[in-house]
């Protein structure tokens, strides 16, 4: 089955990114990210020794980064994607170093994406942050409507004190 993230579009062949409470609010570039099979099913490493499997940690996906197979076979995707997925529940969550992003990186190390094995946190976040679309307005707002709400505040406080 496919997973549809709001607004109809297809997870499939992505990495998909939703908002961390508090952090996102006040870096709203800062989230947590996922990657989808050929099949659009989401896997992400949500914390220490977990994978969830279609059901992000944060809830549902905001943004997402539309990847292309270049070469990538359907089965070498996959096989990938649940290599590193199987890798990561063995493995401890670090917010700075082994992260989310961390397991993306591994995903596609694993398939080779665009022919590179040196794909690591820094390289998704920051694609993210480029090639990264919102899932419709309801994303947009989840992302940087907090954020906005904090701002408007300080921006309150430091005028009328």
């Amino acid at each position: 089955y496919n997973i549809y993230l709001s607004s109809g579009i297809n997870a499939e062949y992505g990495v998909v990114w939703t908002p961390l409470p508090l952090l996102s609010w006040i870096f709203p570039f800062i989230g947590h990210t996922g990657i989808a099979t050929v099949d659009g099913v989401i896997y992400d490493f949500a914390g220490p020794y977990t994978v969830t499997v279609d059901n992000m940690a944060f809830g549902n996906p905001t943004k997402y980064w539309q990847l292309e197979l270049g070469g990538v076979k359907d089965v070498e995707w996959d096989t990938a994607v649940l290599r590193a997925s199987q890798e990561y529940r063995g493995r401890m969550h670090n917010l700075c170093c082994d992260n989310c992003h961390s397991h993306v990186a591994m995903g596609l190390n694993l398939m080779a994406y665009q022919g590179r094995t040196n794909w690591n946190m820094v390289h998704i976040a920051l694609y993210m942050v480029i090639y990264g679309r919102f899932t419709g307005f309801g994303g947009f707002l989840k992302t940087y409507l907090p954020f906005l709400i904090i701002l408007a505040l300080i921006v309150l406080v430091v005028v009328f004190l």
